[in-house]
């Protein structure tokens, strides 16, 4: 039996300060907490392999967070060399690295490079500085320029930028350009959220003048039909590429694939079972373990899931992944009849839904399940 190709997700739970949208697991660091972070990293690497070691081959490696930068190239060559030593890695294909603008040199990129990783996402969020300003975040339009041109000049051409829609009193003239600006810098990859104002964040307790829902509608339309005009195709509700430049580690949880998560925050899903590590760092260094979180991987979550893909849902994979998934599929096929074709797509192979359908993604799938 062939092994089964994953991927391996480190949260890197670091950051100098929080931005006031972030709902995230960070803390600030210090040298001793790296350490120890480091240090419980390479244990779980450890422990894993020895359970899975012979059942996977490990395909992407993401490093996100917080601030993975933080932990510096010597960090992320330190879990990049334990993974190496305790998986199986001939087939792994790519390996990211989240990065903040404004904290990162060239010497780093270079020396990441050397250690394998071949694709980084930035924090863009917007090109326009009083955008910035609102989001609370501590760079600039020419630090996310500079970072992008050390990263090419280290080999890296990789490159994904964040954009965030449906902040306050956003027009679709900022909007364009934020996007113009990320074209202009020749990346590969855009993600595109609406701003989710989260409980528990500085946003949550301010009164803000947020777009209602059929401006951010029409913000996000808008964002698709420009980036397209770019060269950059959706893939996915929030995600856009250059042709074959898809985010390969997202596309394993997307496609309802197994993936491992290490450090606290982190989930994983693995022979049919999810669990979690609690968001707590002290916790995670003194070797907690990770809490279960129910059986995975039914044919309702892998619809949720194919659904957020353009590609969508697909038939044969249906059938190969369950035991009665061409009759699952044509059940679904039924109800998604009912269902205006401004917002889903049907063909006798697949169901996936329009960019309007996208919009109203959640009631769509639940219709169907």
């Amino acid at each position: 039996m062939d092994a089964t190709a994953i991927g391996i997700y480190i949260h890197v739970p670091f950051c100098l300060g929080k931005c006031p949208y972030c709902d995230f697991y960070s803390v600030y660091p210090d040298e001793i907490k790296i350490k120890e972070y480091l240090s419980a990293v390479k244990m779980r690497i450890k422990e894993y392999s020895l359970i899975y070691n012979r059942k996977v081959k490990i395909k992407t490696v993401y490093f996100g967070g917080g601030t993975p930068n933080l932990i510096g190239h010597g960090g992320i060559s330190e879990i990049l060399n334990e993974i190496n030593e305790k998986f199986n890695t001939s087939a792994l294909e790519e390996i990211t690295v989240e990065c903040n603008p404004n904290s990162v040199t060239e010497e780093f990129f270079y020396s990441i490079k050397k250690a394998g990783v071949n694709r980084i996402s930035m924090g863009l969020q917007s090109a326009n500085e009083s955008e910035l300003e609102f989001l609370g975040r501590k760079h600039n339009s020419e630090d996310v320029k500079n970072a992008v041109s050390f990263a090419k000049k280290a080999g890296i051409d990789n490159i994904s930028l964040d954009l965030m829609i449906g902040l306050e009193n956003q027009s679709e003239k900022e909007l364009e350009n934020s996007i113009e600006f990320c074209s202009s810098l020749g990346v590969k990859h855009i993600s595109s959220y609406i701003l989710k104002i989260e409980e528990n964040t500085p946003f949550a307790k301010k009164n803000m003048l947020l777009p209602d829902e059929d401006k951010s509608a029409e913000l996000y339309l808008f964002v698709c039909d420009e980036l397209e005009k770019r060269g950059f195709f959706q893939y996915e509700i929030s995600n856009y590429s250059k042709i074959n430049f898809e985010s390969r580690h997202n596309l394993i949880y997307w496609q309802g694939k197994e993936y491992i998560g290490i450090g606290p925050g982190a989930h994983s899903f693995i022979e049919g079972k999810r669990f979690y590590y609690e968001r707590d760092l002290k916790k995670f260094i003194n070797g907690a373990l990770p809490i279960p979180d129910g059986e995975g991987g039914d044919f309702e979550e892998f619809l949720m899931l194919n659904l957020r893909l353009k590609r969508g849902l697909i038939k044969k994979e249906c059938a190969e992944k369950f035991t009665d998934g061409e009759a699952l599929f044509l059940d679904a096929f039924k109800k998604a009849k009912r269902i205006p074709t401004e917002y889903i797509k049907l063909t006798d192979e697949n169901i996936s839904l329009t960019k309007k359908g996208f919009l109203i993604s959640n009631t769509i799938i639940s219709m169907l399940i």
